[in-house]
């Protein structure tokens, strides 16, 4: 199990998403004239001088947690790669509607505050590299599949 790639694959896209509780997903935005940091867990603000929690995304935390846990889990079905690949599949449209939510709880937050690339922070690129990572992991089962199924051929 620990020696395939795919489940590496799905191990570090497990942590990745993980990740997003530690760095946040925009920094650095005025909104009503403050300095804003917009992380999964809620908005951060500056508040004479120390950053306070300003608003809790209750649900989207608990999803976080849900969505990193998923492709651990997804680990477990080593034994049945057909099953591995198809919820493979799934994992990708809940990563993506899973991103799509996040871009527009940050969306309600700053409202029509101008957001640069720079504002941008890390939690960004963490969604794109766990759907790259899941991809990576449905390519390499999808690759064993195939050697089993031409190992098979040959007994």
């Amino acid at each position: 199990m620990l020696q395939r790639i795919q489940t590496l694959y799905l191990l570090f896209a497990g942590l990745v998403l993980a990740a997003l509780f530690l760095f946040p997903l925009v920094h650095g935005i005025y909104v009503n004239g403050k300095p804003v940091t917009i992380m999964v867990t809620g908005v951060y603000q500056d508040v004479n001088g120390q950053s306070a929690h300003t608003d809790f995304f209750t649900l989207l935390t608990i999803a976080t947690a849900l969505v990193a846990l998923l492709p651990i889990a997804l680990i477990f079905f080593y034994k049945n790669r057909k099953k591995q690949i198809n919820l493979c599949y799934g994992l990708l449209l809940v990563v993506i509607g899973y991103s799509y939510w996040v871009s527009q709880a940050v969306k309600n937050v700053i409202g029509t505050a101008y957001v640069n690339m720079s504002n941008f922070g890390i939690g960004v690129i963490l969604l794109s590299v766990s759907l790259l990572l899941i991809v990576l992991a449905q390519k390499a089962i999808q690759k064993d599949e195939k050697l089993v199924r031409s190992a098979d051929r040959l007994r």
